[in-house]
Parts: structure tokens; C-alpha cells; sequence
């Protein structure tokens, strides 16, 4: 690998962000989204047999599906604050784009800016799925191996993808209120008895966030209880305009394949064969990014349902450059990419076998039978 510096490439002029841009992109991908719910409250009002309502709906999900996965794709520009060009509006439309797919923005943000961070740094940051080093899964039992095999496999997306986008936030909030409640019952206790009743005030140091990415400050769980307050009440009204069973049937399906989709994206763009995958001692950023991000050769309407997340390498460099500016900035320096990994559609499968670092050698390896 050659030594590249960050100052090599040519950033700057793509770096620019454009309100306008941007809020066009928001509105092709509102209307479809609208338009397409209105279609499928017609279709399930109407006379139709149901299998013939259910050859109409099939084309819909699917379609539903990849634009739920761009909504996405474009509040991690948001995320970025990479989109528009104030900040104030990417905060916002972030928000209401995680509402969409009942994420709560901020505490997803700022988890995804620590991938941002250490990327290519296996010992810090151990991927979407948890990969254990070559040591700790040697360390575990026959059992744990096999569930350790089984849940990093590839099939895994669907319920990992309803877990994550239909009940994570919830569970969250669930778990954040009950951990909050009996820690206050504790120590309100303790501090009564003591008369230190000022201290009662104190609730930062009794909320206890069950995962690393939501509830981690007061910004993240404001973000986290107004999502879910907006996006329970949404869908209580979906239930009641489309019925109960079929909003709740068809809409976990969105989400669930949508989640799919991301989580796959991500997980194929940073495991793969020969990724580079250092410790903290030998890490390099500029390397993590070129040579630990790869892009992927897909069709240019895939592409845009991903908004061209496609070009990862680039977004690694600088995850300033607006979704927008990404493919012309990868073209302007595919002269310094030339070593960075291509994957096609059909590479995809093969990537999920590499689920262990090698510490040793710094590398992802594969399972050995």
C-alpha cells in the first residue's frame, strides 16, 4: 500500500452544501412515500379479492422498502450535518427523518461519528455486529461458538433489522424509565434519610442507558422520548385509518427488509476480505478510510435509493461532502483509489464470512470449520 495523505486528495470544492439541493431531495422522496400510502389505503378499501390485493401490495412494500432505506440514508447526512448547509436544519429534518424509521436522530449520530472516529481500528471499533478477536472466540465454548456463528449469519438481517428499527428505540425508552425509577426510589431513599434533599434534583447520574447509543446525555434522550412519543402516536393513527393488523403486518415488513438492506450496506462496506483491519498502535485514519471503506459497484438506481453511499471510501475522507457531491468527488480522485476494495452485487454473500480479527495479523479471517 502506498502512503496517502488526506492533503492529496481534492475535497474542498465538493465540500459545498446546497439548501436547495438538498430540499429537493426531501421532496422526491416525500411524495413517492405519500402518494404510495394513499394508493395502499385505496387498495385495501376496495371491492378486490385479497389474493389480487395482495399481488397489488407486493410491488408497493418492495418499493416502500427502498425509499424507507433513503430516508435513511439521507438523515446520516443530516447526521453529518452534511446536507443542509446549517446546522439548525439538519438537526431538524434528521429528526423528522428518523421518525420515519423510528430511529431517534441524535443518539444514532453521534454513535455512527464514533465509527467515524476509529474506522479501520478493529480494536476500538468492532463493527455493526460485535466481531470478536481471534483470542476471545477462541476463548468460548462449543455452545457460544455455534450461537456466535449462527447469529452473525447473513439471515440474521431480517430479525436483526425488526429489532432494530421496530423495537430497539422502544425497549430503550422502556428500560431507560424503569432503571430511572428504581434508581430514584434508591437513592431518594438514602437521601432523605440524610436530608439531602437538593440532591433529589440530580437526574442525570440516575439514568442508566441500556445501550451505547441511546440515552447517553439529556440531548440524546430528549431525542429518544420525543421519538418515541411522535412515532407511537403515528402509529396509532395508521392503525386506525388502515386497520390495526394490517398497518402493523405491512409496516414492520417495511422496516424490517429496510433495516435489512442498511445494516448488510454497512456491514459489507467494512468486512470484507483483506479490509483493513489494524490495532490502535499501527492505525491510520486516512488508511482506515481508503482501504477499510469499500465501494460498491451497483446500479445507478440502487445508488440512489442508498443516496450514493456506494462511493465509501470518499465519505470516509471527509463525511462532509453532501450525498450529492460524493460520486463526482470519487471521480476527481479515483486516480488515489485505485487500491481501495470494489465489491459487486454478487461479492455481497461472500463478506459475511469474515466475522473474527486476527489481532495478530490484522486482519478479518473467516471461521475455520
Amino acid at each position: 500500500m502506498n502512503k496517502i495523505k488526506r492533503s492529496d486528495f481534492l475535497i474542498q470544492p465538493f465540500l459545498k452544501r446546497n439548501n436547495y439541493r438538498a430540499s429537493y431531495q426531501l421532496i422526491i422522496t416525500f411524495i413517492p412515500i405519500i402518494s404510495l400510502w394513499f394508493f395502499v389505503s385505496k387498495i385495501i378499501y376496495s371491492p378486490l379479492l385479497q389474493i389480487t390485493k395482495g399481488l397489488l401490495l407486493i410491488p408497493i412494500l418492495f418499493i416502500l422498502t427502498l425509499l424507507s432505506s433513503r430516508t435513511f440514508s439521507l438523515m446520516h447526512d443530516c447526521g453529518h450535518n452534511s446536507l443542509f448547509e446549517k446546522r439548525s436544519l439538519n438537526n431538524f429534518f434528521g429528526f423528522f427523518l428518523g421518525l420515519l424509521n423510528g430511529i431517534p436522530h441524535k443518539p444514532w449520530a453521534n454513535d455512527h461519528a464514533f465509527h467515524h472516529r476509529n474506522n479501520g481500528n478493529w480494536e476500538i471499533y468492532k463493527g455493526p455486529i460485535d466481531v470478536l478477536s481471534l483470542e476471545d472466540y477462541k476463548a468460548l465454548s462449543k455452545r457460544e461458538k455455534l450461537i456466535y456463528k449462527f447469529s452473525r449469519h447473513w439471515l440474521m438481517l431480517l430479525p436483526g433489522g425488526f429489532f432494530y428499527l421496530v423495537i430497539k428505540a422502544r425497549l430503550g425508552l422502556i428500560l431507560i424509565i424503569f432503571n430511572f425509577v428504581k434508581s430514584l426510589m434508591k437513592e431518594s431513599l438514602l437521601k432523605i434519610k440524610k436530608r439531602k434533599y437538593l440532591e433529589l434534583l440530580n437526574i442525570q447520574s440516575k439514568i442508566k442507558p441500556p445501550f451505547s447509543d441511546y440515552g447517553d446525555n439529556f440531548d440524546e434522550l430528549f431525542d429518544l422520548i420525543a421519538n418515541n412519543l411522535i412515532v407511537i402516536s403515528g402509529w396509532i393513527i395508521m392503525c386506525k385509518w388502515l386497520g390495526t393488523v394490517f398497518f402493523l403486518t405491512f409496516y414492520s415488513l417495511i422496516l424490517t427488509f429496510s433495516a435489512a438492506i442498511f445494516i448488510c450496506i454497512f456491514f459489507i462496506q467494512h468486512n470484507y476480505k483483506n479490509a483493513y483491519a489494524s490495532s490502535t498502535k499501527n492505525w491510520d485514519i486516512i488508511e482506515g478510510a481508503i482501504y477499510g471503506s469499500s465501494n460498491l459497484d451497483i446500479p445507478n438506481w440502487l445508488n440512489w435509493f442508498l443516496a450514493d453511499i456506494s462511493f465509501h471510501s470518499i465519505h470516509h475522507l471527509s463525511e462532509r461532502i453532501p450525498n450529492y457531491n460524493l460520486r463526482a468527488c470519487h471521480k476527481a480522485n479515483l486516480h488515489l483509489l485505485y487500491q481501495a476494495k470494489v465489491l459487486k452485487l454478487s461479492d455481497f454473500p461472500k463478506c459475511f464470512k469474515y466475522i473474527i480479527w486476527d489481532s495478530k495479523n490484522e486482519s478479518l479471517i473467516p471461521i475455520k470449520a
